[in-house]
């Protein structure tokens, strides 16, 4: 058994981590069918599961070697091989940081919920641990018809979690965040299927595995034409039906409007999770599949999606600003954070893609750790509206600390995880897109502003409302949440290279196989703008 043990976790254990979760709720289901289980049972299960995971991504990290150059850890079988699918899973400095953001959010929000849920409990804690399993799957995996199974198998879980857990527009929201994302993954699915027939054209052998690591060369190998050929063989098409699936769930301006309601009718657990690592699942899939594989098309559409990154940074901002809904205000601070990271990573440089990737990561940590502490308020005053709170530091001082120090982390305080993330991609973005850099800067005096208002108007100021008065402070296990929240925003602040360094190869290879597949891209001018389609020829 123990020789056994050692193999699975030798050889297999980003599969280990995956199917975790999944493999827990199952025996707890099948155990519940047999004999019956109480709640508390499933729930200290379903915590312990989680935990195992976050060690297991812990013994990961420490397996992985940043100065080793491709993909570590590979664990590849063939799955349907007369279509060439297989099981691929592997990763690199991205997948790494984005993995062990997941591993760690979950034993947290569920620690956060536990109290919270009281309806239907197994099955929340079912969907939970599901959702988690679909999420790692699709950081780690390196076929593109895995990939697409896991991206799929999140829309489930989370189409439940908000659509029985949710408020009183539960239906509305959670209807509106299926058909968006669903339209976005079909049409991802008509890219993939496209792509898999490109390369059984180009060498004869039908395969989805976006790397060369089973027999046949791999889908990044793949030369795919700018023109001539059939239009729907190009890259510009392709790029746009990946590139709409991604923007979907980023998501970007216009395709947000599914954001704010899916977070305000969300539990607290699923809106934790929903910001803190699904979205992050877009922005992903821009780094791992929209620029390696299509860099001209992507090079040439930078502009326009800048542009839009630009858009979504002052619009989610200056929304956010008018908001009365607490929740919905940090819901829409989310549509200007991503705006940043998308603006990071069509930079198209090593500081601006790196400082993307590190702000993804932020970015679930600090706006995660606000929906909990918005959700912790909430289960004491049943009421999110900001005007019926003020003075709230003299009932509840820990709380009115947490909430701050999470303020000023997405806020972007030097010394805190957020100026890392947002200092890199500003540096990138100068580097070659010098207006939108300054324009995006706007962005982080706005947040600024709605959010230290938002501090000013709950937390400071006469105790108004006699409710407030008598508000209980918080407990030792919501006090644990928020500590292991603070640690990761301290951590990063003051000592980025443990999670950079992580990615500096995986990032300098990105850029590499881009400029080789896509020479146009040194020749990238520092003042080419957002908002202009054309390039600057060599010799201008």
């Amino acid at each position: 058994m123990d020789a056994f043990l050692d193999s699975l976790l030798r050889d297999h254990l980003l599969t280990v981590i995956t199917f975790l979760p999944l493999a827990t709720v199952l025996v707890l289901a099948l155990a519940e069918g047999v004999a019956g289980l109480p709640e508390s049972v499933w729930k200290w299960t379903s915590l312990a599961s989680s935990l195992l995971g976050a060690a297991l991504t812990l013994v990961l990290w420490q397996r992985f070697d940043p100065a080793a150059s491709g993909l570590q850890l590979v664990e590849h079988t063939a799955w349907i091989p007369d279509f060439g699918i297989a099981y691929t899973m592997g990763v690199d400095g991205i997948a790494l940081l984005l993995g062990a953001l997941t591993s760690f959010l979950l034993p947290i929000v569920l620690v956060a919920a536990w109290s919270d849920i009281t309806k239907r409990v197994r099955s929340f804690l079912f969907f939970m641990m599901a959702l988690q399993t679909g999420m790692l799957g699709a950081f780690f995996a390196l076929d593109l018809f895995l990939f697409y199974v896991f991206w799929e198998t999140m829309l489930i879980p989370m189409y439940f979690i908000i659509g029985i857990w949710g408020g009183p527009r539960r239906i509305y929201a959670t209807v509106k965040f299926f058909i968006y994302t669903m339209v976005g993954s079909l049409l991802m699915l008509v890219g993939i299927v496209v792509l898999a027939m490109l390369h059984q054209q180009q060498f004869g052998s039908l395969t989805f595995e976006y790397y060369g690591i089973g027999p046949a060369t791999g889908i990044l190998d793949l030369a795919i034409p700018t023109e001539g050929g059939a239009w729907w063989q190009r890259q510009s098409f392709l790029f746009g039906v990946f590139a709409l699936a991604f923007a979907i769930k980023v998501p970007m301006f216009p395709f947000h409007t599914w954001l704010p309601d899916a977070h305000v009718e969300a539990p607290t657990a699923g809106s934790a999770v929903l910001a803190g690592v699904l979205l992050k699942l877009g922005t992903f899939g821009f780094v791992r599949y929209a620029l390696p594989l299509f860099p001209q098309a992507a090079l040439a559409y930078a502009p326009w999606i800048v542009g839009l990154a630009l858009v979504g940074i002052t619009y989610g901002a200056l929304v956010a600003m008018v908001q009365s809904d607490v929740k919905k205000l940090v819901a829409y601070s989310s549509v200007s954070h991503m705006g940043f990271i998308v603006l990071g990573l069509f930079a198209m440089n090593p500081q601006g893609i790196s400082g993307a990737v590190l702000q993804m990561v932020n970015h679930g940590v600090s706006t995660g750790a606000l929906f909990i502490l918005v959700g912790m308020i909430y289960e004491r005053r049943h009421v999110r509206e900001i005007d019926a709170f003020g003075g709230l530091a003299r009932s509840m001082p820990v709380f009115a600390t947490f909430f701050m120090i999470a303020t000023l982390s997405s806020i972007g305080l030097p010394g805190l995880n957020g100026f890392v993330g947002e200092f890199l991609i500003l540096l990138g973005a100068f580097q070659r897109l010098r207006m939108s850099a300054v324009i995006a800067t706007s962005g982080v005096i706005l947040s600024a502003v709605y959010m230290l208002w938002a501090v000013r108007r709950v937390f400071f100021g006469p105790l108004v409302h006699e409710a407030n008065r008598v508000l209980s402070d918080l407990s030792a296990r919501e006090k644990l949440v928020a500590v292991a929240l603070v640690i990761p925003m301290v951590w990063i602040g003051v000592h980025p290279s443990t999670f950079t360094n992580p990615l500096d190869r995986a990032v300098t290879e990105l850029i590499e196989n881009m400029t080789k597949r896509a020479p146009d891209m040194a020749l990238q001018a520092p003042e080419r703008e957002a908002g202009t389609a054309t390039h600057r020829e060599a010799g201008e």
